[in-house]
Parts: C-alpha cells; structure tokens; sequence
C-alpha cells in the first residue's frame, strides 16, 4: 500500500499527505505553517489575527520558509478583512479557510482567482450553504473540537455532511494520530484536519509553560465547553480562569469585555466609531445576539494571555479534547510521518481482515 494515501484533497491542495494543520489564533504562525507544509501536510496561516498592516509581511515570511503550498484563515468581520483577501490573490495562496462569511460575491471574488475556498462548519446546515455559496472543499469540526464548537460530535456530524454534500470532506474534532486519519478515509473524508494536535508541536509558538498544562491534562472531560467567555460554546482546558468567568455576574463580564474592547481598540488602531461600526457589521449578519456582540473582546484578550503570553492560569487555553492524548511534543515532520505510519498500518491490517475472510 502507498505510503502517501494520496486523495482528492492532495490534488487540490497541492500537499503530498491529506493532513491539515487549522489556523488556530496567534498559534498557526509563520513557522508552524512553513513547517507543516515541510512535512507533506497542508498549514493554515492564522491571518484572522494578524495585525492591520502585516499580512503580506507575514505571507512574504512563510514564502521564505517553503516552496510548497499554503492556506489562510480570515472572517469578515475582522478590521483587515480586505487586506487579507487582497494579499492572498496578490501572493496566490491556495487556499482560505473560513468560518463566519464571506458571501457569494466574496467566494466567488477568490475562486475566480484561483484560490481553493475550504470553510469550516460545525453543522449539517452550514455545511450545505457553505456549498451552495461555493465553497470547494468542507472541514467537518465535532464538538471535540477546540474553541467555537457544537454538539455534536465528529462520528455523527462527519457521516451526515458526507451524505449531504458533494465537494470533499475533511474530518477534524478529535483527530491526533493515523487511526483517527484511517478512521475518516473509511468514513469517505477526504483526510483529516487537526489543531491541537500542531499546537502541541516543538514547532509551535505556544511558551512552555502554556505547552506544560496542555500536556498534563489527561482527562478529556477537563477539557469542556463553556459560555462563560462570550456567550458562545468554546472548548478550553479548564482552569483558574474558567472558573473566575464562570463564578463572574453577566454585568460583571460585559464590563469586563467593555474593557478589553478599548484596549483591543487602541491596539488595533480602531476608534471608537470603527469598533461601533465593527459590532454593527457582525450584529448585522445574524450569527450574534447583541450580549455575545458586547462580549466578543473577551476572547482574543484572554486566549493571547494564555497562549501568547504563557499565563495558564490568568489566561485561556483553547484546546480540544485530543489534548488529553498527547504526551509530548514532536515537530511537525515527525509527527506527520508518525500519522502515516499509523494509518498505513491501520489500513493495511482491515484490508487483511477483508481478504481473510
């Protein structure tokens, strides 16, 4: 049996391995996409939080770093949404990945270009409309996964937007080793994506110190949804910061988030008629309730103390449960390579089960 298990997604991806790694904030940097992309998979670049200013910088940066394909994240509701799709035709990237927008128009804009539309979806519904507005490939997240996540989880989600659609699935929720890629090529997915899995890498950005909570989590359960943050489900490890939210009034929260706005503000260069316009755009699109509107700042405030800043306490870890798999920390090569073994072998010993019998 090959050791590529080359599929549709290889083809359009223009990776050799159909192992994606997913644009996680202030993690998917230059370096761990470069060296996803180093290894034969395909690496998201995280361009949803990249500052005003410094996207092609950043691009320039990976193009430094490999000759091999890349992606981008972005959503149309960030302040450079515009400089993001600009500069990814500029530089044709392969690939965008995407949760909230863009519409028709947009989708259309980028295809047109060449680049490969790839959103992400957590329901059955969004998955077709995903399609409908043109998307060319699907990533399936189960509620296992980590941040913004459903319920439901990815051997249930994962069957129903294969039965649903007809563009290329790809599973995430879960995944961190060849059975899990084996697993979803039997499903009929086209091959895997995985965050956490490249978070917890000796490629990735994330301090030590944030990396050790992670890997001492071994209780999937530890790793859970809350709405404490900005009234969404969002999947972190569970710690001293969770729980502070947790305990913390709604009046309290929103103050708090009315804070970090400002902040967020300032730093991003974006006056306070630039933030209201910003809030109306996104309470515009139906997605947000004008509390979880308000609340938004919390998150990148937060998650940046824990992942960019190293705080595992003060700060949030977003995470999903695969976490409570992983003990240590590989490069991208190795664990890839790893990935492939496992999954040949999987593979290998179902197709002898079959001519056995």
């Amino acid at each position: 049996m090959s050791s590529d298990l080359h599929t549709i997604l290889c083809d359009k991806l223009g990776c050799r391995f159909p192992v994606v790694q997913t644009a996680m904030g202030w993690v998917a940097d230059a370096r761990l996409t470069a060296s996803t992309c180093n290894a034969g998979g395909f690496g998201f670049f995280a361009g949803a939080t990249t500052e005003p200013g410094d996207v092609e910088n950043q691009l320039l940066k990976i193009k430094s770093l490999t000759d091999r394909p890349f992606g981008v994240n972005f959503h149309m509701f960030q302040p450079n949404a515009e400089e993001v799709i600009e500069m990814v035709i500029k530089h044709k990237v392969r690939a965008v990945s995407y949760g909230r927008g863009p519409d028709a128009k947009t989708i259309g804009r980028l295809k047109d270009a060449g680049v490969i539309c790839m959103p992400t979806v957590g329901a059955v519904k969004h998955a077709v409309k995903a399609v409908e507005l043109g998307a060319d490939v699907i990533t399936v997240q189960g509620g296992e996964g980590g941040g913004h996540t459903g319920a439901v989880p990815t051997t249930i989600l994962l069957p129903q937007v294969l039965d649903s659609v007809k563009v290329p699935v790809v599973a995430a929720g879960g995944m961190f080793d060849g059975r899990g890629l084996a697993a979803a090529l039997a499903y009929g997915a086209a091959g895997i994506a995985m965050g956490t899995r490249f978070l917890l890498t000796s490629d990735s950005p994330v301090p030590r110190s944030a990396l050790e909570r992670y890997l001492v989590t071994k209780d999937p359960t530890a790793i859970r949804v809350t709405l404490a943050v900005d009234g969404l489900p969002q999947r972190f490890i569970e710690n001293e910061e969770i729980r502070r939210l947790e305990g913390m009034s709604f009046p309290a929260r929103l103050a708090m988030s009315m804070k970090y706005a400002r902040q967020w503000g300032k730093e991003a260069g974006v006056g306070p008629i630039g933030m209201m316009k910003l809030g109306m755009k996104v309470l515009a699109s139906g997605e947000n309730s004008f509390a979880q509107t308000v609340m938004a700042p919390n998150l990148p405030t937060l998650v940046q103390r824990g992942v960019v800043k190293g705080d595992p306490v003060h700060g949030l870890l977003p995470s999903g449960q695969a976490a409570a798999m992983i003990g240590k920390l590989e490069s991208c090569e190795e664990l890839i390579a790893r990935i492939m073994s496992e999954a040949n072998e999987r593979l290998s010993a179902t197709s002898a089960l079959i001519h056995a019998g």
